[in-house]
């Protein structure tokens, strides 16, 4: 595969991206490259379930957030196997027959034309849930409409400057908005099944960073405000200091009590509906290994393997105590 003039994100590089290489923003070929692909139980428990969520981690990313915990895979790339559209396509499948609830694409903006091709050939059967920075183009998203069931974007900033320190990416606010407004738009409220598991629909996701509290009140500000009725809400406490974090002494701790409570007390006289997570997330034992695992190819250097606990999230309603 080959992209001739890329505009995918909003970094709107406009370059050529060959099968292995481009010189964009994202460093990445046209090419899929995958550093994980295996059932992965730490989302949200409408989106985990009991068997787990089929979960494809792409390499790359067109943003540089500084406390990213998939650093590894997202900023310094240092893991990941190219592969074809059809191995893409056989990976959806071999995670489905796994159990799968559905197949979650992480990361996945700068393949949208390969992962367009291979959601289109084959069906799954199972929701297709779009997990992603909040970093898109309507033009981009509008390339998945009716192949997408759930989008599942975070919300990081309400200003740009704080976008700029923390991201590179000072437009991230104007952009995350028409992005969330759109996903909203091509599935419509949220929808489950008898078991509470997530079939259709977009649910925003907002990460508490430490230090940040205006911040995140801002941006529970702007949901309330904007978001379509039907539209849920992950408030997340799972922030641990990744990356180049320790360049930026502000937010490298983990987030107090005080200003979880602050923020979540926000969530819930605003009204809006959704999940909270358990301070106790705020683990690096959480983070998945990214050891190609699924993808076909052993790792260089596999690690050790440990089994991890299920990450505590609770689903609540406005007002409810947790």
């Amino acid at each position: 595969m080959v992209i001739g003039e890329c505009r995918l994100c909003p970094r709107n590089c406009g370059v050529r991206r060959g099968t292995e290489t481009g010189g964009g923003f994202c460093g990445m070929g046209a090419d899929p490259v995958v550093a994980r692909a295996a059932l992965h139980f730490w989302e949200e428990p409408c989106i985990s379930g009991k068997n787990g969520s089929g979960t494809v981690f792409f390499t790359g990313c067109p943003l540089r957030c500084v406390f990213c915990q998939n650093d590894e895979i997202s900023r310094r790339r240092a893991v990941g196997q190219r592969i074809t559209v059809s191995a893409l396509a056989d990976l959806f499948q071999h995670l489905v027959a796994q159990g799968a609830h559905n197949i979650n694409l992480v990361t996945p903006t700068h393949f949208v034309p390969a992962v367009v091709q291979a959601l289109r050939l084959h069906p799954l059967g199972v929701p297709v849930v779009y997990n992603s920075g909040g970093y898109e183009t309507v033009e981009t998203l509008r390339m998945l409409e009716g192949l997408v069931d759930i989008y599942l974007p975070d919300f990081k900033y309400a200003d740009g400057e704080t976008a700029l320190r923390y991201s590179g990416a000072r437009d991230y606010p104007r952009y995350a908005k028409a992005a969330v407004l759109e996903m909203a738009r091509q599935t419509g409220p949220a929808r489950f099944d008898e078991n509470g598991m997530m079939l259709g629909g977009t649910m925003v996701r907002h990460l508490v960073l430490p230090s940040n509290t205006r911040n995140s009140i801002a941006v529970l500000n702007w949901l309330a405000e904007n978001l379509p009725a039907g539209v849920p809400v992950s408030l997340m406490a799972q922030y641990v200091p990744c990356g180049r974090a320790r360049e930026f002494p502000e937010i490298d701790r983990r987030i107090t009590a005080r200003e979880w409570d602050k923020v979540q007390d926000v969530l819930f006289r605003l009204g809006l509906d959704g999940f909270v997570q358990e301070r106790s997330s705020a683990k690096k034992a959480f983070i998945p290994p990214f050891d190609l695992k699924g993808v076909g190819k052993p790792a260089e250097s596999q690690r050790n393997l440990v089994p991890v606990p299920r990450r505590g999230r609770k689903e609540v309603r406005a007002g409810q105590a947790i």
